[in-house]
């Protein structure tokens, strides 16, 4: 029996899970609407059960989204799934958030350039990598401010394509370079954690659940409350 898998994603503005058999996209429930992640997560979690009639003991890995991304996005997607894996029994599989956007835009392009996932990261910050057309990262994951020499020496020999919600506070940087391509009609989804979840799992590669954390990158910043008066 091929493998049974959920996978959620809530490490940007999109609350998405999946459910997969082996590589199949079976059952998938996902909304862009703003701070619904408390909310939905689990809702969709058992939508998916119920579409396909299927029990979560049924269930052979829970995945998630790692990050980099929102801070408190990534602590519902990981709580929500170390639950499942703590009441079922089941391995915990983490994939990098930036990864598995790669993973969805190479369904979509076929160009034999770099691939640029990046997340806003707020005020005028991103996270981003670098990734060829393998899924490969060649360069590490920043968070960083976007100027006009960032990505430089790859920008000068290879096309570059940009995409992600921290793309458009980049474009007016990099925009008019000839080798930069913005796209803006990418959306992270559960379903791109699929195809690198599963060779995950074939090779047991699980998280230690108990000590597992988000890969946050840079240290949450709490905004201040507006006091009146002060």
């Amino acid at each position: 029996m091929s493998s049974l898998i959920i996978h959620i994603e809530t490490a940007t503005e999109i609350c998405s899970v999946a459910l997969s058999r082996g590589k199949e996209v079976i059952a998938l429930r996902e909304s862009s609407e703003k701070n619904i992640h408390a909310s939905m997560t689990a809702v969709f979690v058992n939508e998916v059960f119920e579409e396909v009639n299927i029990k979560p003991d049924d269930l052979q890995a829970i995945v998630v989204s790692k990050g980099p991304g929102s801070y408190t996005g990534l602590r519902i997607g990981v709580s929500t799934a170390k639950g499942l894996c703590y009441a079922l029994d089941k391995p915990l599989i983490a994939v990098e958030t930036l990864q598995a956007m790669v993973k969805g835009m190479l369904s979509q392009k076929s160009e034999d350039t770099l691939y640029c996932p990046m997340i806003d990261a707020r005020r005028m910050e991103v996270y981003s990598a670098l990734f060829n057309s393998n899924c490969i990262k060649v360069r590490e994951t920043k968070a960083e401010i976007i100027d006009e020499r960032s990505f430089a020496e790859y920008l000068k020999d290879q096309k570059i394509i940009f995409f992600g919600n921290g793309a458009p506070k980049c474009q007016a940087t990099l925009g008019d370079h000839p080798n930069a391509i913005f796209t803006d009609d990418f959306k992270p989804s559960a379903k791109y954690l699929i195809e690198i979840a599963f060779e995950k799992y074939r090779a047991k590669q699980f998280e230690d659940t108990a000590y597992f954390e988000p890969f946050y990158l840079k240290d949450f910043v709490a905004g201040k409350p507006r006091v009146k008066g002060l």
